[in-house]
């Protein structure tokens, strides 16, 4: 394995790049109980047009796919849900979405190795169907109504708006109520074929390991072998100058909040 050293702060990272092309960081902690992983793709809300491997048409999907995807991720086939598995067994587990990756990650202090059989099971297997999506739209739909109402996220978005014209990092990561709507299973299925494969991926672990001995573990648990092409990502054109000078929303606060972006 490859090693990162720094000795100021006397940590060693050892990075291997496997076969199917996944990178695994490991950073060894001596005397630490708890342990933590996380794991995602380089996939987020602004990889919203692109063109895969072989075809020649560019594929548009809606606004807040990425997110959708990762909402998507714990259900499945057996009814049960990954994140309850995990729950029950002590396990602190979690994912979110930004606007260039998604990651699934666990903190655990005991069963770390049985979170892991759940944890590698379902990153690998998706689960998605007609009704499963449906329902998902109303939960993810009161999210964005949610964060509509939070001032804070209000004043970030609108800054990034009045930052970029064009370009989809203006776009909220959970996509509008009307967006999501168009979402189907076959649209999370490609997405998750083209984007979730381990070459566009990466592993952090860290806690009380032996860097080989978890590394064996974790192959032990890889069931996607192949190393795949990846899409080619559009994104649009931006002017240099901001899109707008500024934005004011007026909401229920008892002191106003702002934001500055230069």
């Amino acid at each position: 394995m490859k090693t990162i050293e720094n000795n100021k702060v006397k940590e060693k990272l050892y990075i291997e790049k496997l076969e199917n092309g996944l990178t695994v960081m490991i950073l060894p902690r001596k005397n630490v109980r708890k342990k933590y992983i996380i794991c995602g793709p380089n996939f987020g809300s602004i990889d919203n047009n692109f063109i895969i491997p072989g075809e020649k048409e560019s594929i548009k999907i809606p606004d807040g796919v990425a997110h959708f995807l990762e909402h998507k991720m714990f259900e499945q086939k057996s009814g049960i849900n990954s994140l309850d598995t995990l729950t029950a067994i002590g396990v602190n587990a979690n994912a979110y979405t930004t606007n260039d990756h998604t990651a699934y990650l666990y903190e655990a202090t005991d069963n770390f190795y049985d979170a892991l059989d759940e944890y590698m099971n379902y990153i690998q297997n998706p689960y998605y169907t007609d009704e499963n999506v449906e329902k998902e739209k109303g939960i993810i739909a009161q999210e964005i109504k949610m964060y509509e109402d939070y001032p804070e996220w209000q004043v970030y978005l609108n800054a990034i708006k009045c930052m970029y014209k064009n370009f989809p990092i203006r776009l909220d990561i959970a996509g509008t109520v009307e967006s999501i709507s168009g979402i189907t299973k076959e649209m999370l299925y490609k997405c998750y074929d083209n984007f979730y494969t381990p070459a566009n991926m990466a592993m952090v672990i860290c806690g009380d390991f032996e860097p080989e001995k978890i590394l064996e573990e974790i192959k032990k648990r890889i069931t996607i072998k192949e190393n795949k092409e990846l899409p080619k990502r559009i994104y649009p054109n931006e002017p240099e100058e901001i899109a707008q000078k500024d934005i004011e929303v007026n909401m229920n606060l008892s002191n106003p909040i702002f934001a500055i972006r230069d």
